[in-house]
């Protein structure tokens, strides 16, 4: 399956559609990783936090020759924002994949309050510079943020992978990092625990176009040029997600599902304004 790709202003370019790996660990996430990248998945979402780099880099060296057209993703976490700790956590993420290399390292979360994030930028930049990883960006971070690192830095991120998804559908968001350049990730792209894949508006709209309600969702980020990264374990769910560049929805479904939008749509509360995770 060729899945498209994006590109962000400096020219790198990143499959439309990736892997969550989150609880994708030991043998059980060896494996099901492992299908993944048979079924045509080419973006690995991981993190330190996640515990699972080992899991992800066993899958990828056991993939053989798809190494090079593999983007492995790890993300620091807020307890090692420190310089010379964040450039030690990145080697040993590189360390436990096994790998040669991780194409692309973001900052979890911007941990306002700790204001260190600006140091962790600089040694995701001193990494790149050294071939630890190829490109680097950010999960979480607010334009204010985002102004911040460029200002301070001169480097800007490829990449910020942000929770999107229909009850929290982030326009203005999609909006500041579209007119910079920097391609957008969803996390939790259908939702956690949420009644969104049961909802009318997207269930009738699955309907009109004959596929599942998780693929309307997803087919509505891709309309939005949103990276989802859906988390499925199943060889049958892992293929479903995939088959999602074909469904075309109108403008006015894409707009009936963003429209679902709502100010308390946020999964878990967390805004990257005070939110803080280590």
């Amino acid at each position: 399956m060729t899945i498209p790709h994006l590109s962000a202003a400096d020219g790198t370019t990143l499959p439309a559609i990736g892997l969550g790996t989150y609880q994708l660990n030991g043998s059980a996430g060896v494996d099901a990783i492992g299908h993944a990248i048979r079924a045509g998945y080419r973006l690995l979402d991981s993190a330190v936090n996640y515990e699972n780099e080992g899991a992800v880099g066993r899958a990828v060296r056991d993939a053989g020759g798809v190494r090079d057209e593999l983007i492995v993703t790890s993300k620091l976490p807020g307890r090692h924002h420190d310089y010379d700790e964040a450039l030690t956590t990145i080697e040993e993420s590189v360390f436990r994949t096994g790998l040669d290399r991780i194409d692309l390292y973001l900052i979890h979360w911007p941990n306002p309050k700790v204001d260190r994030y600006v140091q962790a930028w600089r040694a995701l930049i001193e990494a790149r510079e050294r071939g630890l990883v190829r490109h680097i960006g950010l999960s979480n971070f607010l334009p204010e943020h985002i102004d911040r690192l460029v200002a301070e830095t001169g480097v800007a991120p490829v990449v910020n992978q942000i929770e999107v998804h229909p009850y929290f559908p982030q326009q203005e968001a999609l909006d500041y990092h579209r007119e910079h350049g920097i391609l957008v990730q969803g996390w939790s792209p259908l939702g956690h625990g949420n009644d969104l894949r049961q909802h009318p508006v997207i269930a009738e709209i699955a309907a009109a176009h004959g596929v599942s309600t998780a693929q309307t969702i997803l087919a509505w980020h891709v309309a939005r040029q949103v990276i989802p990264l859906p988390k499925a374990a199943s060889p049958q769910r892992q293929v479903e997600n995939l088959n999602v560049f074909d469904v075309a929805l109108t403008d006015a479904q894409v707009e009936a599902i963003t429209a679902l939008g709502r100010p308390d749509g946020r999964l878990s509360d967390q805004d990257p304004a005070v939110y803080e995770e280590f």
